[in-house]
């Protein structure tokens, strides 16, 4: 890849993506074989005039290795210099960026019981400091081709071409191609008044429906409203926390899931890669993974069984069926690339940002809006060519939100 695009993807990401200000901290996770393209995002944060920048990185080797000799007991504590660190971040509020290039099979033929255990100790501890972080600093998730992830998007090519074509569809997909921040500027104006249209609605309830069997509802709070593209930071510093992003998203009652629902691509979760999988909810819980494949029913299984609130909804989204990523006909094997081909829910964790005034609520007002907790996140995705999505209004309304896979309103 030229050195002039890297730059220009490093720029963005500095400028667009983590809007990095004068005298922040940065900090950039990334892989140990992405040094190539870290040190552009370096020199450009301290362009931005940052005040210091730090790189944590990370290694999918060292990583299985990791899981594979060590006792839970030792990967699942959180020892006292990482959690001064955590500390440290919730005082300072350093910039975060987080660099997706990992193979999307890394933690295949490790216990899953064992994963689980680890996120399971380490989760509560780590999100009690980023719960006090919310909305007060930027972040920005992007990805960049590795050699694993590529060849398992593209497993006919060799390394390098497959590398090479992954590099292409990031910068298509990511809007990199010409004038790259006029494209995400006007393509901010697109999401923010999709989402406002969304907002003016006052929706209550949706009700999910598609040909391959899903049958799904799904309950708003009056409270909540639709989020999109850039973001806010508590002091007023506009962000982008997805590069690419095409969703307008919120975050439902916790209790209010019926019905079934069908993912439509496959999804890397813990290490591993599942498809062909479905959930059946009651109440607002699941009550039954669906799947053919007994190991990836397990994994699964696992997933929704780390916390009380893994098995329930924090986040319904909507992304046209002709998206442009989903336009490429690429199944990237990555959440980051893979939520924005089309509709998503996910199960975890729920925006609080998402209440209206967030800001200026008590604990006790945000509990009492019913978004659920969890130290886990996990979108999969469910958007179909005929999927329709039909929502009735706290006025008495039934409007159709989607119809065929896209957008109706």
């Amino acid at each position: 890849m030229k050195k002039s695009i890297l730059r220009n993807y490093a720029k963005v990401v500095i400028r667009i993506g983590a809007n990095v200000q004068k005298g922040q901290d940065v900090i950039i996770t990334a892989n140990v074989n992405d040094n190539y393209f870290v040190k552009y995002l370096v020199e450009e944060a301290y362009k931005a005039k940052a005040r210091n920048v730090r790189v944590e990185w990370v290694s999918d080797e060292f990583d299985k290795l990791k899981y594979k000799y060590e006792d839970v007991e030792v990967l699942g504590k959180v020892l006292g210099w990482q959690e001064e660190k955590l500390k440290y971040e919730v005082e300072t509020l350093p910039v975060r960026i987080y660099i997706d290039s990992s193979d999307p099979d890394v933690l295949a033929g490790i216990d899953q019981d064992k994963i689980g255990e680890v996120r399971a100790k380490r989760g509560p501890i780590i999100k009690k400091y980023r719960d006090q972080m919310d909305n007060k600093y930027q972040w920005c998730i992007i990805g960049i081709p590795g050699v694993a992830w590529a060849k398992k998007v593209f497993p006919d090519l060799s390394d390098k071409k497959a590398v090479d074509k992954l590099w292409d569809a990031i910068l298509e997909v990511t809007r990199l191609n010409g004038d790259a921040v006029k494209n995400w500027e006007l393509h901010n104006k697109f999401l923010r008044e999709k989402k406002q249209k969304l907002n003016d609605l006052g929706i209550k309830k949706l009700t999910y429906k598609s040909s391959n069997g899903t049958d799904f509802s799904i309950e708003l709070p009056r409270e909540v409203m639709f989020g999109a593209g850039d973001e806010e930071t508590l002091s007023g510093i506009i962000y982008n926390p997805n590069m690419p992003t095409e969703e307008c998203f919120t975050s439902p009652n916790k209790y209010s899931a019926n019905g079934v629902v069908y993912a439509t691509k496959p999804l890397s979760v813990m290490g591993n890669v599942v498809s062909d999988f479905g959930f059946r909810f009651k109440d607002g819980k699941i009550i039954e993974v669906i799947s053919n494949k007994e190991n990836e029913k397990a994994i699964l299984e696992k997933l929704i069984s780390l916390d009380e609130g893994a098995s329930r909804l924090g986040e319904v989204a909507f992304v046209p069926f002709d998206s442009p990523i989903n336009k490429t006909g690429i199944l990237f094997y990555s959440t980051l690339y893979d939520e924005n081909a089309c509709c998503h829910l996910a199960l975890g964790e729920a925006f609080n940002e998402c209440i209206r005034d967030f800001q200026n609520k008590s604990e006790e007002e945000i509990k009492s809006v019913d978004l659920n907790k969890s130290i886990i996140h996990v979108d999969f995705m469910i958007g179909s060519s005929d999927l329709s999505i039909v929502a009735e209004t706290y006025d008495g309304k039934v409007v159709d939100i989607f119809k065929d896979g896209v957008y109706a309103i």
